[in-house]
């Protein structure tokens, strides 16, 4: 067990920390109830799990880079990247990257939630309240990309909670929607069965009847998918839309990546009954005699076994999204509220001989 500011505590299954270690990863996680960002990994000196945590209001959409060098979070109205500032070859006080807030893009609040770095390009990021994938822009909020066929005007409403995108290297290939209606907040009464995932390129609806989906994510040919409204996750065959579950989660689950042949996923305690009541998921815990807990599961992709849980009590109830530092042991984060942001500096590599060559 493990604690943070005295006001929440952390309690890893056995064997977690061993497993980030044997896949040579950490982990990073928001919550928007909470309004901050998670770091896990694991501390060398205590054999336990790392913690660090920053605050950043409304923390939802975020991800790293397949190098784990780059990381992007979506906060309240604004979209932050941070590099990690450490060199692999040297570590300081222990942690392995230390990452630092260096741009934030003011971009509104507009609820960003999937989000996909792109080496040497903008992000893409879904922003559901205009119901449309995006990409960061000079002279604007944010550049519209593709949007719903059945969404007919580009407004702040979030007609059909657009929310989550899977991508084949950079492209856009799915999203999920929790509805496919088109005015502001309809979606909310279709919660149970509205559910829907369109293929980006043809703009068609190829499945649909899900309760909630979230987090599509495709790897080895195959398409996962979280239905948040049942707690089920599991696979999408593409050619028929038949969805498969895989296992089922102990509260509502949003945010998943996959790594080798398991799942990370967040899950949460429904948080009201006017945002998460009338779900079958609240069926079916109470059938089961089970509470809700707020966790990270990991579960095996052939066997449906979730392997191991990360448990938060107290200050956090619900995750937004989880993503993968690959090749980072036990990272740090700056934030905004401690002094020592401002000494925290890296100038661009400068040649120092040339510029002395040329100055003589």
């Amino acid at each position: 067990m493990a604690s943070v500011e005295g006001q929440l505590k952390l309690e890893a299954s056995p064997g977690f920390s061993s497993w980030l270690e044997s896949h040579d990863l950490s982990l990073a996680l928001s919550t928007y109830q909470a309004a901050k960002i998670f770091l896990i990994g694991n501390n060398s000196e205590t054999g336990r799990i790392s913690i660090f945590e920053r605050t950043f209001a409304r923390a939802m959409g975020l991800a790293a880079s397949a190098d784990a060098r780059q990381l992007w979070l979506a906060s309240q109205f604004q979209l932050w990247r941070f590099e990690d500032f450490l060199s692999r070859e040297r570590a300081q006080t222990d942690y392995d990257a230390v990452y630092v807030p260096i741009e934030g893009r003011t971009v509104g609040e507009v609820d960003i939630h999937d989000i996909h770095p792109r080496p040497d390009q903008p992000p893409l990021f879904v922003v559901s309240r205009f119901n449309c994938i995006a990409t960061l822009d000079a002279d604007n909020s944010f550049a519209p990309l593709w949007m719903p066929r059945f969404i007919d005007a580009m407004v702040a409403e979030d007609r059909c909670h657009l929310n989550g995108m899977a991508v084949d290297g950079d492209t856009p290939k799915l999203v999920t929607c929790v509805a496919a209606t088109n005015s502001g907040g309809e979606w909310r009464d279709h919660r149970r069965d509205g559910g829907i995932v369109i293929d980006v390129e043809t703009n068609e609806i190829i499945a649909g009847g899900f309760s909630m989906p979230h987090s599509p994510r495709l790897k080895d040919g195959r398409c996962y998918l979280i239905q948040s409204g049942t707690g089920e996750f599991g696979t999408l065959d593409l050619a028929n839309g038949r969805f498969t579950p895989i296992c089922r989660l102990q509260g509502f689950a949003r945010g998943l990546s996959l790594v080798g042949n398991h799942a990370v996923i967040g899950v949460s305690k429904p948080r009201d009954e006017r945002h998460f009541g009338g779900l079958a998921l609240s069926d079916t815990l109470a059938e089961a005699g089970l509470d809700p807990l707020c966790h990270i599961a990991i579960v095996n992709l052939t066997s449906g076994e979730i392997e191991h849980r990360l448990v938060f009590e107290g200050l956090v109830s619900e995750l937004y999204d989880v993503a993968l530092l690959n090749g980072i042991r036990r990272p740090m984060v700056h934030g905004f509220v401690q002094p020592d942001l401002r000494f925290v500096i890296r100038p661009a590599p400068f040649d120092l001989e040339r510029h002395n060559g040329a100055a003589s």
